[in-house]
């Protein structure tokens, strides 16, 4: 029965859930159709179960009912107090909302008030940590106080040493405690060397304002420092304030202190305390780190008195005069480093700078007025001296490269390229203001081009283009340079040639200059050349008119001599050759006689060979007055001079070829000239040339002199 009640339970509830789909559907006919087939099918027994299903059905209907009338009757009740819960919370939530605006309001009020507190408890809270930070540190203080007293123990070594190296004493009065000074020195200065620097409680060097731009560097260390307390306020004492040692003119006071206080501790330094940071394995330099703190006194010293003397020149001048010397003394004898500060970034301050720099012009273009008016202006101070005076640089000149030289060696410290470039650019104005007053001074001069003055303004452009050149070579100009082609690519001022040529070094920064130093110089020397070639062709008229078609031959003379018209001419040419030799220097002096040479030799071959016909006495003549008197006359100057003279050198040649050789010659360039086919065994005209040894005068120019010979066989001529 269980299981046929099971049965039935199991058959309703699909009933069920197939009426649920079915009502879904609403087909109610369908459904009551399936029911009554799947509950009595075909068998006809099951009619037996219907009144069952009956009251199965209607009880299901009862239940239905009873719970729409409970559903209906329960549902508005809960739906009424739904909504009287929402208008509630409603009216609870509008309550809150107020009172949180109100205490919104109280709370914003509230911390508007205690904002002030707050910082000033904020405040307070970083005092008290600071303080309990100081509080630990001064108990280590305290510790290191309890094994010895560094400053007492300074003071037993006789610290600070005022005096000079010879009279200082490593020690005490009673020699046997020095040992144990010594020992409990180290003991100290580890301990002090092992603490952290407190940027409050130890006194450092004054940090300058950024425009001087000093170079990052870390604080000095805590045992320096405190040996440095008595400089440091001795310092104070005498160079501020009102103290007779505090005196604007009178850097040099307080410079010379410093370094007498260097150099009187260094052998203490390097003997007593370097061992001591040895073995502490710091890597700090006792003397530079003595030094570095010393010269922050110095750069707070200058940023103070600078302001005071900048518009004064003669004081600024004396500053960076001392300054400067102090610089080379502190880096040649006490090996300070470039990296750390120094007085050049003091100077290289804006103002200060640029005051400099213009101090430095004023004062340069003063010395320019003074040398080039002396009396001794133009004369070598080195004349007398042969091997010395090779270059016989004027005095003027030799002055001005000095004073270039020492505004290199003022400059060439600054700590950055920019401001050495700024520098090297007024180099570059006071050259060009000189070339500018030696060319005026020139132009005074250019009637007596071959006198003293005038050589001896060549000479000193001479001087200036050549040392220029040397020092473009120079390691500290080529890194100029370098910093100059990264200014100009930057700022695209040059072409990609010119860049091109900056960075293969193939041109220097003062090329500029010395291209037009080198104009001038071969404007003065072409000058010269003419004027004596104007005196060298006036005194060859006569020789010019000289009857060459009727002198004797060689054979009707006993011995041959020089033409009597050449002497003026030949004359002149020694004498200027001599003069010029004495009064140039000698790279000058070669370019001269090349000069001249080139042109007498086309003016004798052009105004004298080729304008007049040559018989056999005629042509021996002309050649016996070249090659025997003329080209003599530079012989004092290289060995081969006839080769200065190829004109007239291959002109006598032809004039004086035997009549045979002339003959076949002449034969080979008129076959050349008309191109017909060479005979078997028949130079070409360029190798018969060269075969007698003419090499520059061309063909046509060989036929011509050919045709100045004035006597041939048998053509009557």
């Amino acid at each position: 029965m269980k299981s046929i009640a099971g049965k039935e339970n199991m058959a309703t509830a699909a009933g069920r859930k197939e009426a649920t789909r079915d009502l879904d559907r609403c087909d109610i006919p369908f459904y009551v159709s399936e029911f009554v087939e799947r509950e009595v099918g075909n068998d006809y027994d099951s009619l037996r179960k219907l009144d069952c299903l009956i009251d199965q059905l209607s009880e299901n209907k009862q239940q239905l009912e009873e719970q729409v009338l409970t559903v209906s009757s329960e549902v508005p009740k809960r739906i009424h107090n739904a909504l009287k819960n929402a208008e509630d919370s409603k009216k609870s939530l509008g309550q809150l909302l107020e009172e949180e605006a109100l205490l919104s309001e109280s709370i914003s009020s509230h911390l508007l008030k205690a904002q002030p507190w707050m910082e000033d408890l904020d405040a307070l809270i970083s005092q008290v940590e600071e303080l309990e930070r100081h509080l630990a540190y001064l108990k280590w203080i305290s510790r290191i106080e309890e094994l010895r007293d560094f400053e007492e123990i300074l003071t037993q070594l006789r610290w600070p040493f005022v005096g000079p190296p010879q009279s200082q004493v490593f020690g005490l009065a009673a020699p046997t405690t020095a040992p144990e000074v010594y020992s409990n020195l180290e003991v100290v200065f580890c301990q002090l060397l092992k603490l952290q620097t407190s940027d409050e409680l130890l006194t450092k060097p004054k940090q300058l304002p950024e425009k001087y731009s000093l170079p990052p560097s870390p604080p000095i260390i805590l045992p320096i420092q405190i040996m440095l307390n008595p400089l440091q306020k001795r310092f104070k004492y005498h160079f501020t304030g009102n103290k007779q040692t505090n005196v604007l003119s009178k850097p040099e006071w307080y410079l010379t202190q410093v370094l007498m206080w260097i150099g009187n501790h260094a052998k203490f330094l390097d003997d007593k305390i370097q061992p001591i940071l040895t073995r502490a394995g710091s890597s700090v330099n006792a003397g530079l780190e003595f030094s570095r703190a010393l010269v922050m006194l110095i750069l707070e010293k200058l940023a103070a008195d600078i302001p005071c003397l900048l518009y004064d020149d003669a004081l600024f001048c004396h500053l960076v005069d001392e300054v400067l010397l102090f610089e080379r003394e502190l880096y040649s004898v006490h090996g300070y480093l470039s990296s750390f500060p120094s007085c050049m970034h003091i100077l290289s301050e804006e103002s200060c700078f640029q005051r400099w720099l213009t101090v430095e012009k004023k004062f340069a273009l003063q010395k320019m007025d003074s040398m080039l008016s002396s009396e001794a202006a133009w004369v070598s101070q080195y004349k007398d001296i042969t091997d010395v005076d090779e270059m016989k640089v004027p005095d003027c000149a030799e002055t001005f490269m000095t004073l270039l030289l020492v505004i290199t060696d003022r400059y060439k410290n600054l700590p950055t390229a920019s401001r050495r470039l700024q520098f090297l650019g007024l180099q570059k104005e006071l050259v060009d203001d000189f070339r500018i007053r030696l060319t005026q001074v020139m132009k005074e001069e250019t009637r007596a081009s071959l006198g003293s003055r005038y050589c001896a303004i060549l000479n000193a452009v001479n001087y200036i283009a050549t040392v220029l050149a040397d020092w473009a070579d120079n390691v500290f100009f080529l890194q100029l340079q370098q910093a100059e082609l990264e200014v100009h690519a930057e700022g695209g001022a040059v072409s990609q040639l010119q860049l091109g040529q900056l960075a293969s070094m193939e041109s220097s920064v003062f090329d500029e200059m010395i291209h037009l130093l080198e104009r001038l110089k071969l404007d003065m020397l072409t000058r010269q050349v003419d004027h004596v070639f104007r005196e060298v062709k006036d005194a060859a008229k006569l020789y010019k008119k000289e009857r060459w078609l009727s002198l004797p031959s060689q054979a009707e003379q006993a011995v041959m001599s020089l033409s009597s018209t050449a002497c003026p001419m030949l004359l002149t040419l020694r004498d200027r050759l001599l003069q010029l030799e004495q009064q140039l220097c000698h790279s000058l002096f070669k370019v001269f006689w090349q000069m001249l040479a080139e042109k007498v030799d086309v003016y004798i071959y052009q105004e004298i060979i080729m304008a007049n016909h040559f018989n056999e006495g005629g042509a021996a003549q002309l050649q016996f007055d070249m090659s025997r008197n003329l080209f003599p006359l530079f012989s004092h100057y290289c060995k081969r001079p006839e080769n200065y003279f190829k004109h007239i050198k291959e002109a006598c040649i032809i004039l004086n070829l035997n009549v045979g050789s002339a003959l076949l010659l002449k034969d080979v360039l008129q076959s050349a000239s008309e191109n017909e086919t060479l005979k078997p065994n028949q130079p070409s005209a360029a190798a018969a040339l060269n075969e007698i040894g003419v090499y520059k005068l061309a063909e046509k120019d060989v036929q011509i002199l050919l045709n100045l010979r004035a006597s041939w066989p048998n053509t009557g001529k």
